[in-house]
């Protein structure tokens, strides 16, 4: 799999003002409606051997690190079950900072991507997607890279303000995560994505939400059904949840 838009690809050489001019127009690219050949309702987890037609191949990506490189892997599901799995070992050039994850892990996210035989109908980020401090957060700049329908899920909400308040909500919630003033070119209160309660115990401890958000080609609402329809009874979606345990499994090996 290869770019498809690498006037993008997130540079670490750039300057903060280049990366961060970079990111506006990338968040001019991006595209936050529904715009993939699927059927969302033919996202699932159910075995491969009960599908029947074409279902969608859905890919989540994760990391793992070792010292100064990154683990950056990717795993292509259909329905339930993993039809592929890829991995590449890259030098970290940056430290992490907030808002530039991107420049950090996007080049050994896409080098990863290089060993995938197939090309994903949709992509599952373990990060954030347009719930970002300029709206293209990871899932949203390789999305946009790719042109690959993408959905950012983060744990931690890294910008915007919640319609309500998410502490200790039943399984199966969600609440709008609302533009503020630290949401650029947005007007306040834009949806620009959903705490999405994936799981939840009737008694402590209790689990904090998952932060949703459209990467490219997909809409607020869509991002958050498709997440529901992958998480299967855990707090992640079932692609990152295989990505992580693949990416710790992959660094065991290199370690």
């Amino acid at each position: 799999m290869t770019p498809v838009r690498p006037e993008f690809l997130p540079d670490p050489e750039l300057s903060r003002e280049e990366m961060e001019t970079l990111q506006y127009d990338v968040a001019d690219a991006a595209r936050w409606t529904d715009d993939f050949d699927f059927d969302p309702r033919d996202v699932s987890l159910e075995s491969a051997a009960s599908l029947t037609g074409d279902r969608p191949l859905v890919a989540g990506v994760d990391q793992a690190f070792l010292d100064d490189r990154a683990v950056s892997v990717v795993v292509l599901m259909r329905g339930g079950d993993v039809v592929e799995r890829a991995h590449a070992v890259t030098d970290l050039s940056i430290p992490y900072v907030p808002g530039l994850l991107s420049f950090r892990e996007g080049g050994p996210i896409v080098a990863a991507f290089e060993e995938l035989s197939a090309d994903p109908d949709l992509v599952v980020f373990d990060g954030s997607g347009r719930i970002h401090y300029r709206q293209a957060g990871l899932a949203t700049h390789l999305g946009v890279v790719f042109d690959v329908p993408s959905v950012g899920v983060a744990k931690n909400l890294l910008c915007g303000r919640p319609r309500e308040d998410a502490e200790g909500r039943p399984e199966g919630w969600r609440t709008d995560i609302l533009a503020d003033d630290t949401v650029e070119n947005a007007e306040s209160g834009d949806r620009i994505g959903h705490a999405y309660q994936s799981r939840q115990y009737d008694s402590s401890p209790i689990i904090n939400p998952l932060y949703v958000s459209p990467g490219h080609r997909v809409s607020v609402p869509t991002a958050t059904d498709l997440v529901s329809r992958l998480c299967g009874g855990y707090k992640l979606p079932e692609p990152t949840r295989r990505a992580d345990a693949y990416a710790d499994e992959t660094k065991a090996e290199y370690a």
